[in-house]
């Protein structure tokens, strides 16, 4: 094991590893059941069979996602369905359904060729070094941005929106928006009626187990984020128990642990549907594998270069060895997922707190695929980790990759300003791929500007040297196609 995933040269152990490994699914486990939530609307669409081959196909396809990214590229990133990838791929099944007259299950399968495609697409360009050409296209102070970026990002999750609160009154009720964006407790608790207690025990939740974290961290402690968020689990379950006079395990009761794998192949187990793809049209489609193309690209890149930035994986010219092999997991997983039943599976951002528990190697994606893959016959058990632990540790995280600021040239106006536009924008926008697009279109604007500005002051011989337009053929096709991605809507989104 030592061996095959090169531990001592890493300067990491096996328990090491597979104590990330833990912590980067306890983190990251909402999306098993999160997934087929989103794409059948909790079972309205589709119905529970649909449900069931959604949710498998999330483990599965996560899962060898994983396995190649471990074996093949040996690091220490998860993958699993994009969150906004599969809200947006939703939205388009439904819009299918509109434009065709198919069911919601005959759309589904529709949706799934276009994630096949573009899968496919991505691996061709993957072997063909065309995506690892465009990660090196991107400027340098963009690039150093996206890993402080990515911290505020997970700080907006953990804060804002990871840990959502239902009661009488609606919902989702969130902490920063809703808690503490009410200006009096008596607000807050009108507001969320029957709910505010709950939101009150997420809320001491969250911070004692950010707490736990800090302090284990700062004494050294190995794991300190798993010891946070187990910390926080059980603060969660007793507060349940005592305050809300809830049972945390009543839903054990009855809860089946077969996996209902008769259901996947009836649904979406490589139940593509082409007659129903062709019927949508042939520009919107192409509009539509570009858009998720550009989508998945650019968040993959963004939370490889930025939690690769984090745990010292990058050299000085801020790239990451073996991104080729990364790349190639990511769009591996990508073409498992349209064939097994989910939208783009891409690189998750939580990986991150894996990295901070100090995990390093493939050893770390491959102990999380395991866990992924057992999720398939333990289901109802993780279902009890309260998003308040996770919210702890995103937070922590979220704080850690805020150092990448330092990095950043600040007497440099040329990159400085692109660099800082994706660190406003991407949490802002709740999207890697926005915040990347704004700062590359920020920085050809920027340069292109100076480069004319100068080529004026040289053709008037106030410059001796020639100015050199720092906009690569590469950079400016990524600069058209994040305008058209901006600009261009179809009958679909």
């Amino acid at each position: 094991m030592g061996k095959l995933f090169k531990l001592k040269e890493n300067g990491t152990t096996v328990r090491t590893e597979i104590v990330a490994g833990l912590t980067t699914f306890m983190t990251m486990a909402y999306i098993i059941a999160l997934n087929p939530n989103l794409l059948t609307a909790f079972g309205a669409n589709g119905g529970t069979e649909l449900w069931n081959g959604v949710f498998l196909a999330t483990c599965i396809a996560s899962a060898i996602g994983m396995f190649v990214m471990a074996f093949l590229a040996n690091k220490p990133f998860a993958l699993a369905p994009g969150m906004g990838l599969n809200s947006f791929f939703a939205v388009v099944v439904g819009n299918i359904v509109s434009i065709t007259g198919l069911t919601y299950t005959e759309s589904f399968q529709a949706g799934l060729c276009i994630i096949l495609i573009e899968g496919i697409i991505f691996f061709i360009l993957s072997v063909l070094n065309v995506r690892e050409k465009i990660v090196q296209a991107i400027p340098l102070g963009v690039r150093l941005g996206i890993a402080p970026a990515i911290g505020l990002m997970l700080m907006n999750i953990g804060l804002g929106s990871n840990a959502g609160i239902y009661s009488d009154k609606g919902g989702p009720f969130y902490v920063m928006r809703d808690f503490f964006g009410s200006l009096t407790p008596g607000l807050a608790r009108d507001t969320m009626g029957s709910g505010y207690s709950a939101m009150v025990l997420a809320v001491v939740t969250m911070f004692i187990g950010l707490f736990v974290i800090i302090i284990l961290a700062h004494k050294k402690v190995k794991g300190a984020v798993l010891l946070g968020m187990l910390a926080s689990c059980v603060i969660y379950w007793a507060g349940e128990a005592i305050f809300l006079d809830t049972n945390p395990f009543a839903s054990l009761k009855g809860a089946s642990f077969v996996p209902p794998f008769a259901d996947m192949a009836e649904t979406t187990l490589f139940k593509f549907n082409f007659s129903g793809f062709v019927e949508i049209g042939w520009f919107t489609a192409i509009t539509l594998i570009i858009t998720f193309c550009i989508i998945d690209m650019f968040d993959t890149i963004g939370t490889l270069v930025g939690t690769a930035s984090r745990a010292g994986m990058v050299d000085e010219n801020g790239e990451m060895p073996n991104m080729k092999q990364a790349l190639i997991a990511d769009a591996v997983a990508t073409v498992a997922g349209s064939a097994t039943g989910t939208s783009t599976v891409t690189t998750f951002v939580e990986s991150g707190s894996g990295i901070a528990a100090g995990g390093k190697t493939g050893l770390t994606a491959l102990s999380t695929a395991i866990l992924f893959i057992l999720a398939i016959f333990f289901m109802p058990l993780f279902a009890f980790i309260p998003s308040a632990a996770c919210s702890a540790a995103l937070v922590y995280v979220g704080v850690l990759m805020l150092g990448g600021v330092k990095n950043v040239d600040f007497s440099n106006t040329k990159t400085i300003v692109p660099a800082f536009i994706t660190i406003v924008m991407m949490p802002f926008a709740y999207s890697i791929t926005d915040g990347i697009g704004f700062g590359v279109i920020s920085y050809v604007v920027i340069n292109f500007i100076i480069w004319i500005i100068e080529m004026i002051k040289y053709k008037s011989k106030k410059l001796e040297e020639k100015p050199k337009l720092e906009i690569s053929i590469v950079l400016l096709i990524i600069f058209v196609l994040f305008l058209v991605y901006f600009l261009v809507p179809t009958k679909l989104n």
